[in-house]
């Protein structure tokens, strides 16, 4: 049987000896098809290029004649400056080597030379980086050469020379992988002359036509796992199917205290039709701060809970889960509906008192954070599982919740919009409602950013809105990765505001506060016996308190752009005109134009992809368990035209008869048996 490049060791290519083995496995490369799949992030230029289209200061490569004897200087014991006239062209210029005295000898007068380096215009000088006489075996002149990502003991020219002899030993066991149409349609490059070229392009265009080959690749084989996983989720059929009761939903509805918007009918549709469904509903609810994601959970909770089924909410704070806790029950005491809270503060007999009112099926719903995940929680009929700002867990913690029912109906809900590029591959595998309307009534956040010195004023501002009745949040910067710090720098600005407002009630909120003193600071604020509330980031999801109309961010360059949006959503939440104001000196470019995004616009659509641009896709949920995969080649913003055409390809090759029967998509087909798509509860 013939072994594939990705079952040979990396030990079998020529000058891998034995210490390099483990330097490469450090890189992610531990097979032959791993190295060759190792790419170059850019190029060298070594092509020769004429004088008169340089610009000062450019790194060139020229080729010349030496005219007359190189000149050595020397400073110190190992400090030396050799020079020469070279004739290049039309031009008479003057290479210089820094510590290379070496040279001397091979730099004959009339001998062709090649010299690489930073040209000086003024001084028709080049600094020369690298040199080679033409003919010479190794001779860089007139190419592109791949620069790698390299490091300890690996050094760029080992790592060219390592790949290159491993595409003469196994260049010719590269195999195409994608089907014969698709290659045809797109005009790509076959695999193996795309794998050659993108390490040594004969040009600029050819290294682009390589790149854009392999980008379409990676994007089209991930496409294809999330669809294939959606095709055979959906034909399971082993989800719960919710007979699900249209007029007491409906009756539900009309009881609220206010009009659905028409963004909230839709989405409730689609989750109540998935609900139906024999299979398992994979759906992301997204929504901007403030758009009523909680009440589309309220309906689906309930529509659940009068099928015959529990349901679960996991939110990622204490403070939150209270909130959700109490709006819940405020909706469900008419209807009998008893709802459960589950946290790590709860005594022991509180817990005891839910963990069996669930596992009896007394408790219809249980609200929590990641305690609702521990093994002594069982459920009698777990029917539907929503999890709230699904970013802050991690995979592993929400398939755990997930298998505590027979495979449940899971909605995830997040209030940070996610761009399209995003929303397309970190959660491709599941269908996405989005909430794109303010609820009616609401108006917009007028935002403002200023600088420290004027504080005054904005404590001038404060003083207004809170003599008219209103009430006002004051946030505490993050100093660092220490929640010991933060809440020192809250303690100092609780005293500070305390002593600006001596006529008023201010309180003081953080992550390390008991849990019933931290409800206590909030049941106060939220009756308006609290006027300034200073917190950390602890108010940043989900609090609500309508009659808090301004929001102060103190050091607003520390927060990232998603953050500063939650923040902001913390208030416009009533019926009077509510402000934030962001207080900064960003130094940084990034840091004025998160400012300036802040004050454009208060679309966290458009926030959400301004934040894209400014971060990249790795760092957008600040989070390494986001489930957002890691591209060799691919950039979700630059190649967004690419993934789009890679999932419409996958998505109607996967929707057709074909691939599944066809011998010619077996490759595939063994593909994804190999990379576990059809083993369950994978792809959360």
């Amino acid at each position: 049987m013939t072994l594939h490049i990705n079952q040979i060791s990396v030990r079998q290519v020529k000058g891998v000896s034995a210490p390099k083995e483990p330097e490469l496995h450090a890189f992610g490369v531990h097979t032959v098809g791993d190295l060759l799949e190792y790419y170059p992030f850019r190029y060298e230029d070594y092509r020769i290029r004429e004088l008169s289209a340089v610009k000062d200061g450019e790194k060139i490569t020229v080729q010349g004649k030496i005219m007359g004897e190189p000149v050595l200087q020397r400073y110190g014991r190992s400090k030396s400056r050799l020079s020469c006239k070279v004739a290049v062209g039309q031009w008479l210029v003057t290479g210089v080597f820094f510590n290379r005295h070496y040279l001397k000898d091979q730099l004959e007068p009339g001998r062709e030379i090649v010299l690489t380096g930073k040209w000086d215009q003024r001084r028709l000088q080049l600094t020369v980086s690298e040199s080679e006489f033409p003919g010479s075996k190794s001779a860089k002149s007139g190419t592109l050469q791949p620069v790698y990502s390299v490091g300890g003991s690996i050094t760029q020219q080992w790592m060219r020379k390592t790949v290159q002899q491993a595409l003469v030993q196994y260049g010719m066991m590269v195999e195409e992988v994608l089907p014969r149409e698709l290659v045809a349609q797109h005009e790509l490059m076959p695999r193996r002359e795309a794998i050659m070229r993108i390490h040594h392009p004969e040009d600029t265009r050819e290294g682009q036509e390589a790149r854009r080959r392999m980008v379409y690749e990676e994007l089209f084989l991930f496409q294809l796992k999330l669809h294939a996983y959606r095709a055979w989720n959906r034909e399971r059929k082993d989800g719960v199917s919710h007979k699900i009761d249209n007029e007491a939903v409906l009756a539900f509805v009309r009881q609220l205290p206010f009009a659905l918007t028409d963004s909230q009918k839709k989405v409730t549709n689609e989750i109540l039709h998935d609900m139906r469904q024999p299979y398992c509903m994979n759906r992301l609810l997204q929504g901007d701060v403030g758009s009523g994601k909680t009440v589309v959970a309220a309906i689906a909770l309930y529509a659940a809970v009068t099928s015959g089924h529990q349901g679960a909410l996991m939110v990622p704070t204490e403070i939150l889960a209270e909130q959700h806790l109490r709006s819940l029950q405020r909706m469900f005491e008419p209807y009998n509906i008893q709802v459960g809270l589950l946290t790590g503060s709860m005594t022991e007999r509180q817990r005891r008192d839910v963990l069996g009112g669930l596992q009896m099926g007394l408790v219809q719903i249980a609200v929590g954070t990641h305690a609702l995940i521990q093994d002594s929680v069982v459920f009698r009929n777990l029917g539907v599982v929503v999890t709230d700002e699904q970013h802050r867990f991690g995979v592993n913690q929400r398939s755990v919740l997930r298998r505590k029912g027979m495979n449940p109906d899971v909605l995830t809900m997040t209030a940070t919009p996610i761009p399209r590029t995003l929303a397309i591959t970190a959660f491709g595998d599941m269908d996405v409602s989005t909430l794109r309307e303010r609820p009616k009534g609401r108006k917009a956040i007028k935002s403002y950013w200023v600088k420290h010195e004027l504080l005054e004023r904005v404590l001038g501002f404060i003083r207004r809105e809170v003599s008219a009745g209103r009430q006002a949040y004051v946030i505490c910067p993050l100093i660092e990765e220490s929640e010991k710090l933060d809440v020192q720098n809250a303690i100092d600005l609780h005293i500070q505001m305390q002593q600006a407002f001596p006529d008023y009630k201010v309180s003081l909120l953080h992550g390390r506060l008991p849990a019933a003193e931290k409800d206590e600071v909030m049941r106060q604020f939220g009756i308006n016996e609290t006027q300034v509330l200073v917190s950390t980031t602890v108010v940043e999801v989900g609090v609500d308190v309508p009659n808090a109309t301004l929001m102060v961010v103190m050091d607003a360059e520390r927060f990232g752009l998603s953050q500063l949006h939650q923040l902001r959503g913390r208030v416009g939440r009533g019926e009077h005109q509510s402000y934030c104001i962001l207080i900064a000196d960003p130094k940084s470019e990034t840091g004025q134009e998160r400012m300036k995004v802040m004050t454009e616009t208060d679309d966290g659509f458009e926030v959400a992809r301004r934040d894209l641009e400014l971060r990249g896709p790795g760092d957008f949920f600040g989070t390494k368990q986001s489930g957002l995969p890691e591209f060799k080649l691919a950039d979700m913003a630059s190649d967004f035209a690419v993934l789009e055409q890679a999932r419409d390809d996958a998505a109607e090759l996967v929707a057709g008869e074909d691939f599944w029967k066809l011998p010619e998509y077996e490759p595939l087909r063994e593909r994804l048996v190999r990379e576990q798509i059809f083993q369950g509860d994978l792809l959360d």
